[in-house]
């Protein structure tokens, strides 16, 4: 299956080294220099760096683009919107139909799929970096401040980590569910779009039993190991920021500056 987050690839790189928090931080402050990015610089830049990332990962890149294919429909949509609806100077008008394609409409067609494209690649970089129990570690140090105010940080660390760990598990039993329904002469891509519809009941139904029976599992494997929630637990490994974090760092605040300079003066 295609998809990538979720995933883990254990590498020698700058990257998986990197403190959870760190990574976690750098993700939050590039998803707000994505939604920020509205010129062709800003993309320029946002590009160069996230290619940067891909390189140093050491992940293979087909992965990351692998990883685009279950939201390329949403893409496809998205993109024909801003490309036919939105305000501008007409470059284009289609023959018979009379849509008008706008240099507005079509500069942020374009921006929308990078936008999309760099928030996916982004967050897959995350996860094919970081394992999902470091990632425990470094969910839960960074919502342990709000703690003190009633927020049970290590349930909610430990219920996004499984969730995330659990998306190629479930894709991957959905694709063998379907091999298997379509062995049997179940037919998923003919037919109206309701009839398509019903075509997957074969395919939730089996999916859903096996994720709660996975669910259970996993529940009766936590209380096997006497798991009682964050109270009282203790780290085998203890998080240290180091200098590559720092530097991590400086590079994030650096780039989230320059494209909020970029956007005032340009």
């Amino acid at each position: 299956m295609d998809i990538a987050i979720g995933q883990y690839f254990p590498k020698d790189s700058v990257i998986h080294r990197m403190d959870p928090r760190t990574k976690l931080l750098s993700v939050i402050i590039y998803m707000v220099i994505i939604f920020m990015a509205k010129d062709v610089w800003s993309f320029l830049i946002t590009g160069l760096f996230t290619l940067a990332v891909i390189i140093m990962s050491k992940v293979p890149v087909k992965y990351y683009f692998k990883g685009l294919k279950p939201i390329l429909i949403i893409m496809i949509i998205t993109s024909l919107l801003n490309l036919f609806l939105s305000q501008g100077k007409v470059i284009y008008e289609l023959p018979y139909l009379g849509w008008k394609i706008t240099d507005e409409g079509l500069k942020m067609s374009v921006f929308m799929v990078l936008r999309l494209s760099f928030l996916l690649i982004g967050t897959s970089a995350l996860t094919f970096t970081t394992s999902p129990v470091t990632l425990t570690d470094g969910l839960e140090a960074l919502l342990r401040p709000f703690s003190k105010i009633g927020v049970p940080s290590h349930e909610i660390a430990m219920m996004m980590t499984i969730a995330l760990r659990f998306i190629p598990t479930f894709a991957e039993e959905a694709d063998k569910i379907k091999k298997a329904q379509g062995a049997r002469g179940a037919d998923f891509s003919s037919g109206s779009l309701l009839a398509r519809a019903k075509a997957m009941i074969p395919i939730l139904v089996p999916l859903f039993v096996g994720a709660f029976r996975r669910a259970d599992e996993l529940a009766v494997a936590m209380e096997a190991r006497c798991y009682r929630g964050g109270a009282g637990r203790t780290s085998l490994k203890k998080l240290k920021f180091g200098k590559r974090d720092f530097l991590a760092f400086m590079v994030m605040l650096l780039l989230l500056s320059g494209i909020i300079l970029i956007k005032i003066f340009l």
